[in-house]
């Protein structure tokens, strides 16, 4: 059952299963995908995404899927003047299809050549309740046994090390240990992620509040900026490489002016 619009862009359902005993839980991506192909189907934490463009994210992929948003014209499954599929409440049910007919229903969907089938329901909450009462012993049984495999998945993670996985350039150091030259200071990273675009060169002389470097953390692009004028010496990590916050990030030497 989709709960929300918009969890990952452009009309992206957050939805649900109605009934508990198909609930899948994931871990999401750390750090997340630079990258993700549009209509990917996928599951973080306990709930489902329809990624409704390409951009980055984190969600486990459990399929592929049309389009959740028609960015070229009405038809039947787009309409009332809204360009995204689904609304608050549908009830979403997948079926399997060959890769080639997956392609060709993405190509058709948008124009209108290939519609989806929608039902009109209605959902009753009264209803939905007896059906857990009547299912409780059952969904119990489930959730206690998901519960023991998810803790014993956390027990073998936290046995291989994997539970306080940081990325082997970030671990054990914070990249500070050397004593530096007089006037030169650490640049440090204000946020835990990774480097996407190095923008300035060693010895690139840079103003005050000039964008020295990119970041993408938690699924955006945020700048990292000069604290003042001067020269930038020295990287300390490379376009790729995940970073703590608080870690050092290059080596920046200040302008002194004297009268």
């Amino acid at each position: 059952m989709v709960l929300g619009l918009g969890d990952v862009y452009l009309g992206a359902p957050f939805a649900t299963p109605i009934d508990p005993r198909h609930l899948l839980v994931t871990t999401k991506y750390n750090p997340a995908r630079t990258w993700t192909p549009e209509n990917a189907v996928g599951i973080g934490g306990a709930y489902m995404c329809v990624y409704g463009m390409e951009g980055p994210g984190g969600y486990q992929f459990v399929g592929r899927t049309v389009q959740m948003w028609n960015r070229y014209r009405q038809t039947d499954s787009f309409r009332d003047g809204k360009p995204w599929l689904l609304r608050f409440f549908d009830q979403i049910r997948f079926y399997e299809v060959s890769e080639a007919q997956l392609m060709q229903h993405r190509q058709d969907f948008p124009l209108g050549r290939f519609d989806v089938r929608i039902e009109e329901t209605t959902f009753s909450l009264a209803d939905y309740n007896r059906f857990l009462a009547k299912e409780s012993a059952s969904i119990t049984q489930f959730k206690d046994r998901q519960q023991a495999a998810f803790n014993a998945e956390r027990e073998r993670w936290a046995a291989s090390g994997q539970a306080d996985f940081v990325g082997e350039e970030a671990a054990g150091h914070d990249g500070m240990g050397a004593e530096l030259a007089a006037g030169s200071e650490y640049l440090t990273a204000c946020v835990p992620g990774s480097v996407w675009k190095i923008l300035a060169q060693p010895g690139e002389q840079v103003a005050d509040g000039d964008v020295i470097a990119i970041f993408e953390s938690m699924k955006m692009e945020i700048p990292v900026t000069a604290s003042s004028a001067g020269v930038l010496t020295e990287w300390l990590v490379s376009e790729g490489t995940p970073v703590n916050a608080g870690q050092g990030i290059a080596v920046f030497q200040r302008q002194v002016e004297t009268a």
